[in-house]
């Protein structure tokens, strides 16, 4: 890779370069979702309302994908996500300092706001490698940003632990401002795509949504089965809590379950790249369901707390198994749709995306607070079995010789 004001990093290493970028700004939005509890005895809040801590998050990064991330098709790149990895770190000291909800929710909104930075990131990855192997490309660097949404929860909970839950946010403001220096040593600079106006770019998302009937179905499946996916996260630790008494670290710790099955994201796009996407789709919905079905299974097994958890650490591997499969098969057929609007497809999708995690946190506090896990396992299934009703009925399904990232060989011997 060649180098603007920067000597950059060989063509090896740059997609897992990506990757950690990834899992640094990412992580941002998910260190609070172990430590509700914790963070909640501390200001003197009850569980209910420190859902809307982890909704706050979500809010703040569905606009940052909304508002910033289409600057990266019109401004340059490594200046654009250095100043967004410092502005993250400032977000985390004020959420360190907290002192009130209004204070923690502010913060809250602020970090998610520039943790965008991961979604300028991370449609880099398919401009760097040929059409064929853009699959894998996207699953090198999504194995990053996994590893991140996931290992966030587990560092977050042991360090809370050890030295207390400000200490956490006081790290991860350090790491992200690490990567201020890091990007402009290791990364060229990375000229604009398109010479627009910030109003035009935003105007342009919604003729991209219009025009784009598969960017509409994968943004409703990508933001139905995220809403799912947010609801066990959000609630896991209230559940923890209460069956066995069991702290933030613990809690945390299934993250590392949870990185296990993200490693399926590599193996998802090498299968993308082979089988298209509505395949990889389909399997890990299937897989998603019956994850789901095993986690809520596991409550009702009272004979032996040892098999319960047993239970647990399976459901949550076979579930973000599910959740990266569907992810990474999603925007590789997002990222076909055209190069120079990467960035603007990738925030319809991940505005949508994320619209659904923060519904699926909201809804799921309610949820305990009325039926406990009972209540949120059914909105977990609800939520999935809607979004396979879209993939069942969707466009692909009626156009799947439109799949963007079929090869053209594929295309015509399904248009004969």
């Amino acid at each position: 890779m060649t180098t603007e004001g920067g000597s950059g990093i060989s063509q090896r290493w740059v997609l897992p370069f990506l990757g950690l970028a990834c899992a640094v700004g990412v992580g941002s939005i998910y260190y609070n979702q172990p430590l509700l509890l914790v963070m909640g005895k501390s200001l003197g809040l009850t569980p209910h309302v420190m859902g809307f801590v982890a909704t706050a998050t979500q809010v703040g990064y569905a606009a940052g994908l909304l508002c910033i991330v289409p600057l990266g098709d019109i401004a340059e790149r490594r200046g654009l996500m250095m100043k967004l990895y410092a502005a993250v770190s400032v977000a985390l000291l004020f959420t360190a300092f907290a002192k009130s909800l209004a204070w923690i929710v502010t913060a809250s909104i602020l970090v998610g706001l520039f943790a965008s930075v991961t979604h300028i990131a991370l449609p880099i990855a398919p401009d760097l490698v040929p059409k064929e192997k853009r699959g894998a490309a996207i699953g090198t660097v999504m194995t990053g940003l996994l590893l991140g949404v996931l290992l966030a929860r587990t560092f977050a909970g042991w360090l809370s632990d050890w030295r207390g839950w400000r200490l956490v946010f006081v790290v991860a403001a350090v790491m992200n401002l690490a990567f201020v220096p890091l990007l402009a040593k290791m990364m060229p600079k990375l000229p604009p795509k398109q010479s627009l106006s910030y109003g035009e770019t935003l105007r342009s998302l919604g003729t991209i949504f219009r025009q784009q009937p598969l960017l509409r179905e994968a943004g409703l499946l990508g933001m139905l089965s995220f809403a799912s996916f947010s609801c066990f996260w959000t609630t896991m630790a209230f559940m923890l809590d209460k069956h066995f008494h069991l702290g933030a670290g613990v809690a945390g710790s299934f993250g590392i379950v949870g990185a296990a099955g993200a490693t399926v994201a590599p193996f998802a796009g090498k299968l993308s790249d082979k089988k298209g996407t509505r395949y990889v789709v389909t399997v890990a919905i299937s897989i998603f369901i019956a994850a789901l079905l095993m986690l809520w299974g596991s409550d009702y097994v009272h004979t032996s707390v040892a098999l319960h958890l047993v239970m647990l650490v399976v459901g949550v591997l076979i579930l973000d198994m599910g959740q990266q499969m569907l992810q990474v098969g999603n925007q590789t057929r997002i990222f076909g749709l055209g190069a120079e609007a990467r960035s603007r497809v990738n925030t319809v999708y991940m505005t949508m995306y994320f619209i659904g995690g923060a519904a699926g946190s909201l809804l799921s506090t309610i949820a305990w607070g009325k039926w406990e896990w009972d209540g949120v396992c059914v909105l977990q299934l609800g939520l999935i079995g809607l979004g396979l009703l879209a993939h069942l009925t969707g466009y692909s399904r009626k156009h799947p010789h439109q799949d963007p990232h079929l090869s053209a060989e594929d295309r015509e011997m399904l248009e004969m």
